[in-house]
């Protein structure tokens, strides 16, 4: 049983989508309810109760297992790494009512694929030259970086 769990431990140690990078650093919500407190202990009041998934979040600091995060409209606070995952996504931001274009390639004259207004999430990938491809449930396009929230250190990151 020891072996087992030793060998399970070393796994996860090692598992490069759990490890551990220095902060400031992008993930995601990942429960359907997660608490925002003002400190790293479930002692700390909660600030904020998060009933969005996949919401885009700025990790901040690391203590033990709680992460100080920022949301998109700035407010700071403690999160525990178990609501949190590792996730690229992103927020489309923008005046409300006012659609954006997401198109076939990352060109400001491609082909538009579907359109999103501003508050749709989704998973962002292969951002670069300002573009990045957003993917909500299947539908994807790319959308330009500016236009979303969640993004900043992918653009440099990006290969």
């Amino acid at each position: 049983m020891r072996i087992i769990f030793a060998f399970t431990l070393a796994w996860l140690v090692a598992s490069p989508a759990l490890a551990q990078r220095d902060p400031p650093y992008w993930g995601s919500i990942d429960e359907p309810e997660a608490r925002m407190r003002t400190g790293p202990s479930t002692e700390y009041p909660t600030m904020w109760i998060y009933k969005r998934e996949r919401m885009p979040v700025k990790i901040l600091a690391r203590y033990k297992a709680w992460r100080k995060i920022e949301d998109v409209d700035g407010a700071q606070g403690w999160m525990h790494a178990r609501l949190l995952s590792a996730s690229r996504t992103a927020l489309v931001q923008g005046d409300a009512g006012k659609v954006l274009v997401l198109r076939s390639n990352p060109r400001g004259d491609a082909k538009v694929t579907w359109r999103v207004q501003p508050g749709v999430v989704g998973n962002i990938s292969q951002c670069q030259n300002d573009w990045c491809l957003f993917d909500v449930t299947g539908r994807q396009g790319y959308i330009k970086f500016n236009q979303i929230w969640g993004e900043e250190t992918l653009k440099q990151s990006a290969p």
